[in-house]
């Protein structure tokens, strides 16, 4: 036999002791951890032009109270014994009806209007958690609501994160340039005829379905992280919207899946036996991301004279100024 029969079982089990090292055995074959990867899949992509266009509208404390809205919608299902998913989907959606329906639309209005949802969803929050750990007994529904339980995502909630993502994307991708020239400019948007409250109503609708998927992977209270994070780190490495959205598509789902399996792997972590949140390591690297990202983008921006601290992808945008939603 020759030297090169032989590399190849040796290269071969090198690289399964490899695998070994990084995935416990049994990982890809485990059925939370399948639910999870695509889960974590649908909210990076779902999450990634929600938030794109959340941070462009400078629109992230509206965010930040949809995960509070959410929050409410999944205490009230844990209550009522109905699926979670189901309670974050309704909850964040009336949420979003309701900051329509006060003029989130109206740039002076947003800090008020997320102020006064965020307080009020809070405080029912707090008691539909009480009333379900006094009726059921349990203290496992506060956690799993406010900090998420991804393992714990069955086959029949995935196949409906599916759907939903799906929609919230369509939704995004109709409604994709006008509410690129609504972000950039509302004045303009509306001197060329784009209707600005349908189209604040499509884009809090996206929102809230990204925020509601996200409840599931790191809780109602961390799902911002998801929204905001990777789009901000996007806008500060991409040159245009467009790649803005790619880029925060894989940062979102690279931050999803390295946490995924580094809570797997920390069952045999101190204390042992119990396992660590997944919502702490992906909260942790969309953070840690964040902070490279804006030591490039500052390191891009010295290179460029002209690019401001607003970020890169903001340039993209002019020529999108001259020729309107409907042209290019």
């Amino acid at each position: 036999m020759n030297a090169t029969a032989l590399s190849v079982p040796v290269v071969g089990l090198a690289g399964a002791s490899v695998l070994h090292s990084i995935f416990a055995p049994g990982f890809f074959t485990t059925g939370p951890v399948t639910a999870a990867l695509v889960i974590g899949a649908v909210v990076a992509l779902v999450s990634a032009p929600a938030g794109v266009l959340t941070v462009m509208r400078s629109q992230s404390f509206a965010g930040h109270a949809f995960s509070e809205v959410t929050a409410t919608g999944g205490s009230a299902a844990y209550l009522a014994g109905v699926a979670p998913l189901l309670g974050y989907v309704v909850g964040s959606l009336v949420g979003a009806g309701a900051m329509g329906g006060l003029g989130v639309q109206r740039a002076r209005n947003r800090d008020l209007v997320a102020g006064i949802v965020l307080g009020a969803t809070l405080g029912l929050t707090a008691l539909l958690l009480y009333l379900t750990t006094v009726s059921h007994s349990t203290t496992g529904a506060a956690v799993t609501v406010l900090f998420g339980s991804l393992f714990s995502v069955s086959s029949g909630d995935w196949l409906a994160a599916v759907a939903l993502g799906g929609a919230a994307l369509g939704v995004v991708t109709v409604t994709w340039r006008p509410l690129l020239l609504s972000s950039v400019s509302p004045e303009l948007a509306a001197a060329r005829g784009v209707r600005l409250r349908l189209l604040e109503s499509a884009y809090l609708a996206s929102v809230a379905l990204s925020v509601a998927l996200a409840a599931m992977t790191v809780g109602a209270i961390l799902s911002t992280a998801l929204l905001i994070g990777p789009a901000a780190a996007a806008l500060r490495l991409a040159k245009s919207p467009g790649r803005a959205c790619a880029w925060a598509a894989v940062i979102g789902l690279v931050a999803v899946w390295t946490g995924i399996v580094l809570a797997y792997d920390s069952y045999d972590w101190p204390p042992a036996h119990q396992g660590w949140p997944v919502s702490f390591f992906v909260v942790f690297l969309v953070l840690a991301i964040y902070v490279v990202a804006q030591l490039f983008g500052r390191a891009g921006s010295r290179r460029r004279p002209g690019t401001g601290q607003g970020g890169t992808a903001l340039s993209g945008v002019g020529s999108l100024r001259r020729r309107g939603p409907g042209r290019g």
